[in-house]
């Protein structure tokens, strides 16, 4: 009687995964130089966003604002902003692509 072999298992060890370190929050989110500083702005900017000094950020917002409630979008390309007699004196008399808008505040902020 031939006697039977019995291979023997290999158990292979599991690779441990290295443990995921849990990130500390240290409060609040840092803010950027950036958007801390506030800048003197034209006349012409003034009347459009209606104060003197703001953040950079805040500028842009405004002035979504004052584009969205007087309808400065143009209706077939919304990317193009046609401006109105108070906008005309901040970005000049042609359509804006909105990406070139922020470009256009150059002139009118003053550090």
């Amino acid at each position: 009687m031939a006697k039977k072999k019995t291979a023997k298992k290999k158990t292979v060890a599991k690779k441990k995964k290295p443990a995921v370190k849990a990130k500390k929050k240290t409060g609040a989110k840092r803010k950027s130089g950036l958007t801390q500083m506030t800048y003197a702005l034209s006349p012409e900017l003034q009347a459009v966003v209606g104060t003197g000094k703001m953040t950079r950020p805040e500028i842009v917002k405004k002035l979504w604002a004052y584009i969205k409630s007087k309808k400065c979008q143009d209706t077939k390309n919304r990317r193009m902003i046609v401006p109105d007699k108070k906008l005309c004196e901040v970005i000049g008399n042609k359509p804006v692509d909105m990406l070139k808008l922020a470009g256009c505040l150059n002139k009118h902020i003053k550090k």
